[in-house]
């Protein structure tokens, strides 16, 4: 028998879930995300710096851990895809997802028929998953990402497209392909218009008993977006934790030792 997905069952059991997010392509780095608790990690394959053997190399890294894995593409692409999968990812998001008919075919590109076109040849998954196969089909996420004003106006017909698992939320594009370049990009929107897209995406989910996710900067931010009924919330990344935790460290060193406003000394001004 193949192996369950954790983080689907997380997720039917009505529990919420938090996800780790890596986008720096090194096999160590996802290691330690994957090392800390979270019930998922992806691998940003659309912006993240890395490529598919970077997917691979940090898949095989995180391996041990008990997150499920997962990895958001470039694009709407059955080769990005499907080799993703072959790769062993169980959960894929595919961003830019505008209509019923995108949703369908991101959907077909997931499982074997007769329930998808998905091409056999499981490589790595069917080594670090022994029984993988058809029950594949069962078992891997499918998360479309609504970023534009085209997939908000389509919200409820996506939402209701028959093997979607649940739409993920990227605030920054939502925010760019909605509101004309009124608002500049980023995560935590406090915006009333913003937090009211938010919503509404969170309640067309809950109508078709799909999951809700959310890309969110702060814990704080995401426990208020659980609030709204997103079941799976994204906290940071690694390359944000990093800078933010080696940020601290520096300004903590400068003020105990007199140099947070420095001139000169070889390093200009601290």
């Amino acid at each position: 028998m193949m192996q369950k997905n954790k983080l689907k069952q997380l997720l039917a059991a009505g529990k919420p879930a938090m996800n780790g997010w890596c986008s720096i392509g090194n096999p160590f780095t996802a290691e330690i995300m994957a090392a800390q608790g979270y019930d998922s990690v992806t691998i940003d394959n659309q912006h993240g710096a890395l490529d598919y053997g970077d997917v691979l190399t940090m898949l095989q890294a995180m391996h041990a851990s008990d997150a499920t894995l997962m990895v958001r593409v470039p694009w709407r692409d059955p080769g990005y895809i499907m080799k993703a999968l072959d790769a062993g990812a169980l959960g894929i998001i595919c961003p830019m997802v505008n209509n019923r008919a995108e949703a369908e075919e991101f959907v077909s590109f997931m499982r074997y028929p007769p329930h998808g076109q998905r091409s056999f040849g499981p490589t790595r998954a069917a080594v670090a998953m022994p029984g993988y196969g058809l029950a594949a089909n069962d078992e891997v996420l499918a998360l479309a990402m609504i970023e534009t004003a085209d997939g908000m106006a389509n919200l409820d017909e996506i939402a209701a497209t028959p093997g979607l698992d649940g739409i993920y939320v990227g605030p920054a594009d939502l925010t760019l392909g909605t509101q004309e370049g009124r608002l500049p990009p980023g995560l935590d929107r406090q915006e009333p218009e913003m937090i009211a897209l938010i919503k509404q995406i969170a309640q067309a989910c809950k109508v078709n008993g799909i999951t809700a996710c959310l890309h969110c900067g702060t814990p704080e931010y995401a426990a208020q977006a659980i609030g709204w009924g997103y079941n799976l919330t994204t906290v940071s990344g690694d390359s944000r934790l990093l800078a933010a935790a080696a940020g601290a460290s520096v300004a903590a060193w400068r003020k105990l030792n007199g140099r947070d406003t420095v001139a000169g000394d070889d390093g200009g001004m601290y």
